[in-house]
């Protein structure tokens, strides 16, 4: 990934993603801004530019990663992007989607793209926005009940609220590709 290019997915963040009004959180917990970050990874060139920028990040990590993958629905585009820009780079990370609750129906699995990832995969989890980290780490005891071995988290903006020291105080590495002070000071 280009500085232009991580530079234009910044602008389509601020853009796109960044509001200045009263929210609650998925953590329950009341903010006067919100990242919707489903609006820059679902932008047809914001997410070639996340899976991009997302990759970037997963190869920082140690060892192959087998695949990346996190919580529907924040996660899934960003997964998909990811995966499609490693096959573009010439390596393999395969996608996969963890489920709020189990298939209703079929074989009522948590776990999206299964059949790509035996047990003991290496595999990164992904997040558009992370705050406490909470749902990060409900992702990482999920893929680690399916018999995946988490080696880490990416975020593509760190709300700078917690999510870290959670994160890392329960032992797993966190990158965010932006944290909330460089998208908006």
């Amino acid at each position: 990934m280009t500085q232009a290019e991580r530079d234009e997915l910044m602008q389509i963040v601020r853009e796109l993603s960044y509001e200045q009004r009263e929210v609650t959180l998925a953590s329950g917990r009341k903010s006067n801004f919100y990242f919707d970050g489903k609006q820059t990874t679902l932008h047809a060139k914001g997410g070639l530019l996340v899976g991009k920028a997302f990759w970037e990040e997963i190869k920082a990590f140690e060892g192959p990663i087998d695949g990346v993958g996190g919580l529907t629905l924040g996660a899934d585009p960003i997964a998909t992007a990811t995966s499609i820009a490693a096959v573009l780079a010439g390596e393999q990370a395969h996608a996969f989607i963890i489920r709020k609750e189990p298939k209703g129906h079929g074989t009522g699995q948590w776990l999206e793209g299964r059949k790509n990832l035996p047990a003991g995969s290496r595999v990164v989890i992904v997040e558009d926005v992370t705050t406490t980290g909470g749902s990060s780490i409900k992702a990482v005891d999920r893929a680690r009940e399916e018999g995946l071995e988490v080696v880490g988290i990416v975020t593509l903006v760190d709300r700078e609220e917690g999510a870290r020291e959670n994160i890392e105080g329960a032992g797993i590495p966190l990158r965010a590709v932006f944290t909330r002070t460089q998208v908006v000071g």
